[in-house]
């Protein structure tokens, strides 16, 4: 690859309040990788790779490889692909990122954790990186059980040749876990390829991981979370026919329908930005059935969006979200919800702005 990944994506800084209608559509295309390309895609038994041009793949095409899951393509992921990255062009060799479908997790745990994002938009944010190649395995059971020497000789050996390969510290695969940094680089060394296992990158004192940005996601820390993801943290899905009171209190309202897998942030309203058929619009989202109404519901998003008029039923949305707001409560009165909801509305419409802020991709 030429030039340093993930130029091609704004440097990551904190919202300038009141946010101006250029950087609030600049924030709502990096944080849901809007106008990626994935390149060519070649189907394999078992895999799908995307190319950039020129790119081919064999088992005696030489690549620098990066294996991870990447589930949420935060700041130690890409930290992680910057140093193969360099490595590669140290080597003048391209660059494969290496990644599963579904998340391993999925397969392996009973309880798998919320994803941060969806198989699709993870391999989306891995295009981001500019890599050129991304090798994408169908994790199934078989796999799993299938020990690491195996795999890497046999599997992604059958692909590519690997020169070296990066991963976590904490990395582990194949069957039992077995393959660790240390066995992999025995490995390498009888087969002729190197292995990194870099350390993990640190923000506050602690490790910047998956696991870390769901726990602040589930305090509601939102704004947290962004730090260590480089981004906003988006929930995408289809708009569905809600209970109908924001209309009733007048203001359109956007009942976002999710995948039951999707990690979502703690019940409470939120500051954020709808995308809807390319258009950026600011909104006020409740996250979670409101307790003001006794209904047994499934967590949703409830986006009051601002600015907007007109029949969404059906179109896909994706919500960002910018900033916490308040938690859940349960209002005494509809009079008190709605002065509640109102004033979530004006702070979003002083703060992020009263109509449509852009269009993307």
């Amino acid at each position: 690859m030429t030039g340093e990944p993930f130029s091609c994506v704004p440097a990551w800084h904190e919202p300038t309040w009141p946010l101006a209608a250029a950087e609030a559509r600049q924030l709502a295309a990096a944080s849901t990788f809007s106008g990626v390309s994935l390149g060519a895609s070649v189907h394999l038994p078992d895999a799908t790779a995307y190319l950039a041009p020129g790119v081919t793949l064999g088992p005696n095409q030489r690549f620098v490889c990066v294996i991870g899951a990447f589930d949420g393509l935060h700041a130690g992921h890409r930290a992680l692909i910057a140093q193969a990255a360099g490595d590669a062009r140290a080597r003048n060799l391209p660059l494969a990122l290496v990644t599963f479908d579904p998340d391993p997790s999925e397969v392996l745990s009973t309880r798998p954790p919320e994803r941060l994002l969806s198989d699709a938009d993870r391999v989306r944010s891995l295009a981001l990186s500019g890599a050129d190649a991304i090798l994408v395995h169908r994790f199934t059971p078989e796999l799993a059980a299938l020990p690491y020497d195996r795999y890497v000789t046999e599997v992604l050996g059958g692909i590519l040749s690997p020169a070296a390969i990066h991963v976590g510290e904490d990395f582990r695969f194949g069957s039992g876990g077995a393959g660790t940094v240390t066995a992999m680089a025995a490995l390498g060394e009888k087969r002729g390829f190197d292995v990194f296992g870099h350390a993990l990158v640190t923000a506050e004192g602690s490790p910047v991981s998956a696991t870390r940005v769901r726990g602040l996601l589930g305090e509601g820390k939102v704004e947290k979370a962004a730090e260590l993801l480089l981004r906003h943290h988006f929930l995408g899905g289809r708009i569905v026919h809600g209970r109908g009171e924001g209309t009733s209190f007048g203001f359109p309202t956007a009942n976002v329908e999710l995948d039951g897998r999707d990690c979502l942030p703690a019940n409470g309203v939120y500051a954020c930005l709808a995308i809807i058929d390319g258009r950026v619009w600011p909104a006020a989202v409740n996250v979670g059935a409101p307790p003001s109404f006794d209904v047994a519901a499934h967590p949703m998003l409830e986006a009051n969006l601002v600015g907007f008029s007109g029949d969404v039923y059906g179109e896909d949305a994706r919500v960002v979200f910018l900033r916490h707001l308040r938690a859940s409560r349960r209002f005494d009165s509809l009079a008190e919800l709605e002065s509640a909801v109102l004033g979530n509305i004006q702070w979003v419409r002083e703060n992020v702005g009263e109509e449509c802020v852009g269009v993307v991709a």
